[in-house]
């Protein structure tokens, strides 16, 4: 499992991970030429646009962009939603990599001071999971493969396409780990 570890979340992701993975690696990624050597990808929150310009002058963009088409599992938390979509409602400093037929709505909750937790139903969840949503996006529109897993505030904040999973919130804050569960059933499924 790799972590890409521009900015963000990425130590609590990776003890996230190591909790779900049991025997298998989790790799903290800081540079290109390791996420092909990855049987899932998480792409953490943190400030879209520079990691966006990280990603690009790396050289990780194609990487994660090669990997997500080869049917690579990759996990966006918050900032790394609004990376994988495909566009951003208006909004063009960030150029996303287009992976997920979805269009995002930056910090639509509001900033930093509007951070909130909040009960979500979740598809598949037979409880509803506590998320932590800090200067979140969400989706505005789903392309017609986009299955919506939960919504918050009447907008969709967790959905996947296929081996893509977009989250607005951050689910490494929690030690709820259903999410990372179902990341790992993907990667599962894939090997």
């Amino acid at each position: 499992m790799g972590v890409v570890a521009i900015q963000g979340d990425v130590s609590e992701h990776v003890l996230a991970l190591k909790r779900v993975v049991g025997q298998g690696e989790v790799l903290v990624v800081r540079k290109a030429g390791v996420l092909p050597q990855c049987d899932g990808i998480v792409l953490p929150g943190g400030e879209s646009t520079t990691i966006s310009k990280m990603m690009s002058h790396s050289g990780m963009d194609g990487e994660i962009r090669d990997a997500a088409l080869s049917g690579v599992p990759i996990m966006a938390t918050c900032a790394g939603l609004v990376l994988i979509s495909r566009e951003i409602e208006g909004d063009d400093r960030v150029r996303p990599l287009g992976l997920m037929d979805v269009t995002i709505g930056r910090n639509a909750f509001g900033s930093q001071r509007e951070s909130f937790e909040a009960d979500l139903e979740v598809k598949g969840f037979d409880e509803p999971y506590r998320a932590v949503f800090i200067r979140a996006p969400c989706i505005v529109r789903c392309g017609q493969e986009v299955e919506v897993l939960a919504r918050a505030r009447d907008s969709v904040v967790a959905a996947r396409q296929g081996n893509l999973f977009g989250l607005a919130f951050h689910p490494e804050l929690t030690d709820d780990l259903r999410f990372h569960n179902m990341f790992m059933e993907a990667v599962a499924d894939v090997l």
